[in-house]
């Protein structure tokens, strides 16, 4: 045992054991360590590959590298800023224990600086072993200094959990309990698209996308009269293992992390009591008139299912993100139709096709398995097929809406690839829909970010028809026929996929 029960590296323990078992799940965990064991030795593989023609390679510091280097660091911060801010508010909202844990014999104020420092751990860890299978045979090869970014991603990780504290605290202030839950959730999902969507502005107002956006930034570095301000170094610098930028990195990181933990720890309890109540107080003034009930049982459900979609605004900004990364996927297919680009269109229509069969994965498992009363639905007298039947149309009816107006205007430039880029979204979507139908997941919708936590059989099969259904539209937008073939495919999957009501039924009750 490393500390005794009630220290603060006990409740750290405790707290990133929670955080590993929601990422591999409580079933068939041996398959998920073996598969992430198997990764990793792929990885390490290609990491000595990549590594050794590095070995004599020295890294310059001038303007190109430091500007190269502090652009990184921000696009690292950014995405960890905003699953620290979704950490921040599923702990006030989602996870409920925290009045539990205030009752406990413990300090609330060791209470919520493991909270935020499993927080920044778990931020730490995404982008740690993304990059140590590279540094770590770079370190063996003969640059062991490099390992220094790894603190230096430690620091940016606990910056990152203060700063996103700071802004629940903030909008906990500003807009109170009800209105923060959905704005920090939207505001998480905007952070994380926002270097995308950066790189895409020129795309969308005519440019040549990141490339033109990178290219601008090098050129400036690489301009005769730029000179980088002073201290912009000090990534670059600390990543390399220099030792005073190293520690006053790491210093900066602590520091910001414990000062503002200490400073808001005591607001952030009071707020996680408010957030409790906040959905209460929201259905009592509820002014909702009553209407009359739809006709016949799949109406009715349908109905049902796009209300909910639309009252759980929190859940659906979960969604946004993915819908974010839609958009500006529209706006190049239509620009490329415009202008009559033969090799943008059909890659744009393929890429259309692949996302809405992702957000439409999505949309319909909130609707067909995140249901709150599915002892209530099983005991109803509609039969099983219509009420199945009406969830996956209410789930695959925000992305018809999104999409209908781009795909007549699309089909009306090129005929052929808004025929491809129709036949393909509505296939994608379709086949994603259905495979939720047919392998339901039930869960609570508190679980949405964990819902394919128990089957990695299920989401290779939804990524891979999503994605032989998206070659198939790109090829035949540019006019290929054989793109008939991985069409085939496709359909193979979704047939292999396939439950009768029956299997359906017995799925359901044997995972209940």
């Amino acid at each position: 045992m490393i500390a005794g029960p009630g220290s603060t590296l006990w409740l750290l323990g405790w707290e990133i054991r929670l955080s590993w078992r929601a990422l591999i799940g409580n079933r068939r965990s041996v398959i998920r360590l073996l598969a992430f064991g198997f990764l990793g030795l792929v990885s390490l593989s290609i990491g000595f590959l990549i590594a050794l023609p590095l070995r004599l390679v020295t890294i310059p510091i001038n303007s190109t590298s430091v500007v190269i280097a502090d652009a990184v660091a921000a696009f690292v911060f950014t995405l960890m800023l905003s699953q620290t801010l979704a950490g921040a508010t599923d702990a006030l909202y989602t996870r409920g224990d925290l009045d539990l844990l205030f009752s406990s014999p413990l300090s609330p104020r060791k209470t919520l600086t493991v909270r935020f420092l499993a927080m920044a751990t778990t931020a730490y860890a995404s982008f740690g072993l993304l990059v140590a299978p590279l540094l770590l045979p770079a370190a063996l090869l003969g640059h062991p200094a490099w390992l220094a970014l790894l603190v230096v991603l430690a620091a940016l990780a606990l910056g990152a959990s203060a700063t996103g504290l700071a802004v629940a605290v903030a909008l906990f202030a500003l807009i109170g309990p009800r209105r923060t839950k959905v704005v920090a959730q939207v505001m998480a999902a905007l952070i994380g698209a926002a270097v995308f969507l950066t790189s895409q502005i020129h795309s969308l107002l005519g440019g040549r996308g990141f490339q033109t956006a990178s290219q601008r930034m090098l050129d400036l570095a690489q301009h005769a009269r730029f000179h980088y301000p002073p201290l912009s170094d000090l990534p670059l610098r600390a990543a390399l293992g220099e030792p005073l930028p190293l520690l006053i990195f790491v210093v900066a990181g602590a520091g910001l992390f414990f000062g503002v933990s200490g400073w808001l720890s005591r607001r952030f309890a009071a707020d996680a009591s408010a957030a409790k109540g906040a959905d209460v107080g929201a259905a009592r003034t509820s002014r909702r008139t009553v209407v009359a009930f739809a006709a016949g049982a799949f109406a009715a459900t349908f109905r049902k299912e796009v209300r909910l979609l639309r009252r759980d605004i929190a859940l659906m900004s979960q969604v946004l993100l993915r819908v974010l990364y839609l958009l500006p996927t529209i706006f190049l297919v239509l620009r490329g139709a415009g202008g009559a680009q033969m090799l943008v269109l059909p890659f744009g229509v393929g890429l259309l096709t692949f996302m809405s069969g992702q957000v439409a994965s999505s949309l319909t498992w909130i609707t067909v398995s995140a249901e709150d009363a599915p002892e209530l639905i099983a005991a109803s007298p509609a039969a099983p097929t219509s009420l199945r039947s009406a969830k996956l149309a209410a789930g695959l009816a925000p992305l018809a809406v999104l999409l209908v107006i781009p795909l007549i205007v699309l089909t009306a430039l090129a005929p052929t690839a808004g025929l491809a880029a129709t036949l393909g979204c509505a296939a994608a979507a379709a086949a994603a829909g259905m495979i939720n139908v047919w392998h339901p997941v039930p869960g609570k919708r508190s679980e949405f970010r964990r819902r394919r936590s128990g089957s990695v059989l299920l989401g290779l099969a939804l990524a891979f028809d999503s994605l032989f259904i998206a070659v198939a539209a790109g090829l035949i937008a540019a006019g290929q026929l054989w793109g008939l073939i991985p069409a085939a495919i496709a359909a193979l999957i979704l047939a292999l996929m396939r439950r009768s009501p029956d299997q359906i039924a017995d799925a359901l009750a044997a995972s209940a």
